[in-house]
């Protein structure tokens, strides 16, 4: 398994860009580590949304995980808010720190390949129901040789959404669960999920209930779904399943948020029963 860290930032608001970049700066000038920044950009998404008054509505399935409704309007709006405003602010940073970032979609060289969803549940007004517009998919295959291409020339990719479905066209996807396949994909040593807490919270109103380590169940509900952190768990448990060696759930509000988790101020998140480290879970994390 090689030293590589996929570092996935760019959700949640409070997640500062320009430390992230400061930081992987920091592992690559200090200890040459291979890393790959996979990015959202939920506040970009948002705010671009909002000012080409293109609705933004969220679904929720049946065990309480909530995700982006992706229509044809929200996909070029997810396309343009990720390629043209947050990854041009990442692939900057890193230039300022004397990094060699090289900006890519999904959608170049295939790196990305998913499979459409043809139907959704959802909860609509408490009914469940199938929604059937959705532009959305699930990552089936990550481009890894252009990946350790670019890794071996001392390049960091910076990679988003949207990927690229059996029909050739785009779909958007969740960015924590391709953070995951691109960390199992290239074998990773690490996973590291930057969010607005220091970790899994026991409770969602006290910071320092974090907890050291978080186990998720093998299949089925994350213990939390609530305020992104279902996603985040589905998608450390697909990273874990995927051959990578450890997943840390970590705040992305440090100054040097990377090089924090990956000396332990993060959750670690487990697949299968952990021994009690804290208060019961209960409630949800931010």
């Amino acid at each position: 398994m090689r030293q590589t860290i996929v570092v996935k930032c760019g959700g949640h608001g409070a997640v500062d860009p320009q430390a992230v970049c400061k930081d992987i700066a920091a592992l690559r000038h200090e200890r040459r580590l291979p890393v790959v920044l996979v990015h959202g950009g939920s506040a970009d998404i948002e705010s671009l949304a909002t000012r080409l008054d293109v609705p933004s509505r969220r679904l929720t399935a049946p065990d309480g995980v909530s995700a982006r409704y992706t229509d044809a309007a929200m996909l070029e709006v997810v396309h343009l808010a990720l390629a043209g405003i947050a990854k041009p602010r990442l692939t900057r940073a890193l230039a300022a720190e004397g990094v060699s970032a090289v900006g890519l979609t999904g959608l170049d060289a295939g790196l990305l390949r998913a499979r459409r969803k043809s139907g959704q549940r959802a909860l609509v007004d408490g009914r469940k129901v199938v929604v059937r517009d959705d532009h959305s998919g699930r990552i089936t295959e990550v481009n890894t040789a252009l990946l350790d291409l670019l890794l071996s020339q001392e390049h960091v990719p910076v990679v988003s959404p949207p990927a690229v479905a059996e029909d050739g066209r785009p779909v958007n996807t969740d960015a924590d669960r391709a953070a995951a396949a691109v960390a199992a994909g290239l074998r990773a040593d690490t996973l590291v999920l930057l969010t607005g807490a220091p970790g899994v919270l026991a409770d969602p109103d006290d910071e320092d209930s974090v907890l050291p380590v978080c186990a998720v169940p093998p299949s089925g509900p994350p213990p939390f779904t609530g305020g992104g952190m279902g996603l985040k768990l589905i998608a450390a448990r697909e990273a874990l399943q995927g051959g990578v060696g450890r997943v840390l759930v970590a705040d992305g509000r440090r100054r040097d948020p990377v090089r924090a988790a990956l000396a332990g101020k993060a959750t670690e998140i487990v697949v299968g029963t952990a021994p009690s480290t804290g208060p019961s879970l209960v409630g949800a994390a931010r």
